[in-house]
């Protein structure tokens, strides 16, 4: 891996950045998300969160069928996750470390939010895809992509272990 800790820990900061922008901007909920959908898609790994998310479903998709679900998954996720954001402003997102683990970096965040007690963000950063980008994100140690997994699986069973129906469904949610 060519990716140091200071490379990740800077990507980490570019995201934190940009999530206090566009929530401190003052638009509509409408376009903070699309912002937050591009921010995800700016430094996020989508495609390889989409198919982690997605599980075993994912290995006999086809690619028209995982491109499909990256991008609704995208959408999903930018209007679950862009709501609950607003709950940041006037919060700030300090960097306070970096370890290598070998497969990706991950970088520790304390994340303040006035009236509230401080709390842990790791991003996992990697370059597998040519740049540094974050592929989860754990919330108290709780992993981003492992919870979606887990409601993306229900949403699965729902719909007959169907990837198109599921994939339509989710351009719904959030």
């Amino acid at each position: 891996m060519a990716l140091s800790t200071t490379q990740a820990s800077a990507l980490v900061e570019q995201v934190a950045g940009e999530i206090t922008r566009i929530i401190n901007s003052g638009q509509s909920e409408n376009t903070m998300i699309r912002d937050f959908e591009r921010m995800m898609v700016r430094y996020g790994d989508m495609p390889t969160i989409a198919q982690s998310v997605l599980g075993p479903p994912a290995r006999s998709a086809t690619a028209s069928q995982l491109s499909a679900f990256a991008e609704a998954f995208q959408g999903y996720m930018a209007r679950k996750y862009g709501r609950r954001f607003r709950e940041f402003l006037g919060g700030t997102v300090t960097v306070t470390g970096a370890q290598d683990t070998g497969r990706y970096i991950e970088v520790l965040a304390s994340v303040t939010i006035p009236g509230d007690a401080p709390f842990e963000v790791r991003f996992r950063v990697w370059d597998r895809s040519g740049r540094p980008l974050f592929i989860d994100l754990l919330i108290e140690g709780v992993s981003l992509v492992i919870s979606e997994r887990s409601e993306i699986g229900s949403l699965l069973d729902r719909n007959g272990g169907s990837v198109d129906a599921t994939t339509a469904a989710l351009r719904n949610l959030g």
